[in-house]
């Protein structure tokens, strides 16, 4: 029966993706000495947000996430990632393959939220997988499960994300708003002769605190 082991030997933005991506370098190995014919594997990440410190401008950041400070003992849980299927090639010892994780910088995702409010430091991650592998026995091709205890702690530079969002929104972020809004917006950019979304928030935001004084 083989037995597998992971380790990642980094993460990077893949730069030729449409949309934003980040590649996890992974080295699978196997020291049953099975030749393994090929594996198809699901890769769950999770980030564990207790297991780094944050100062008091991220803390303001991810009131949102966590609520104040005074709550992270109760609310300060992991966060789903994603999971993503890929596929082992044929090897016996070890093999390296490139996982490809999409990403987004949608608000509504807690996942991107977290990382957008981190301004330095590392990201704390756990990937765990699961799937099915098949290999070469005495008795021809056989098949079996990875057992659900093969996971490992990645951490990935804060910097890595920011270069990610960079490449596909530069000096930008990216909001999701519904028909409705974007209509309304539109409007009172066009009657008040702005040329930019920013300026038509920025009027907005101005009004709003003007009128709050």
């Amino acid at each position: 029966m083989p037995s597998l082991s992971f380790e990642c030997s980094g993460v990077t933005p893949d730069r030729y993706a449409a949309s934003p991506t980040l590649l996890f370098g992974l080295k699978v190995g196997e020291d049953s000495g099975a030749r393994i014919h090929t594996g198809v594997l699901r890769c769950q990440i999770r980030i564990e947000p207790q297991r780094r410190r944050y100062d008091d401008d991220e803390a303001a950041r991810l009131l949102d996430l966590f609520g104040d400070r005074t709550r992270w003992g109760d609310t300060l849980k992991p966060l789903q990632f994603a999971t993503v299927p890929f596929v082992l090639p044929a090897f016996t010892g070890s093999t390296e393959v490139d996982v490809a994780v999409p990403c987004t910088y949608d608000f509504e995702v807690a996942a991107a939220k977290y990382f957008h409010a981190l301004r330095g430091g590392e990201i704390p991650l756990l990937l765990l997988f699961s799937g099915t592998v098949f290999y070469r026995g005495g008795d021809g091709m056989l098949v079996d499960q990875i057992p659900w205890d093969r996971e490992i702690n990645v951490r990935v530079p804060v910097a890595t994300w920011r270069t990610l969002m960079d490449l596909s929104f530069p000096g930008s972020a990216w909001l999701r708003m519904r028909v409705e809004t974007v209509d309304a917006l539109q409007d009172f950019k066009s009657r008040h002769g702005l040329t930019t979304w920013d300026e038509t928030v920025e009027s907005l935001l101005r009004r709003t605190e003007e009128a709050a004084r």
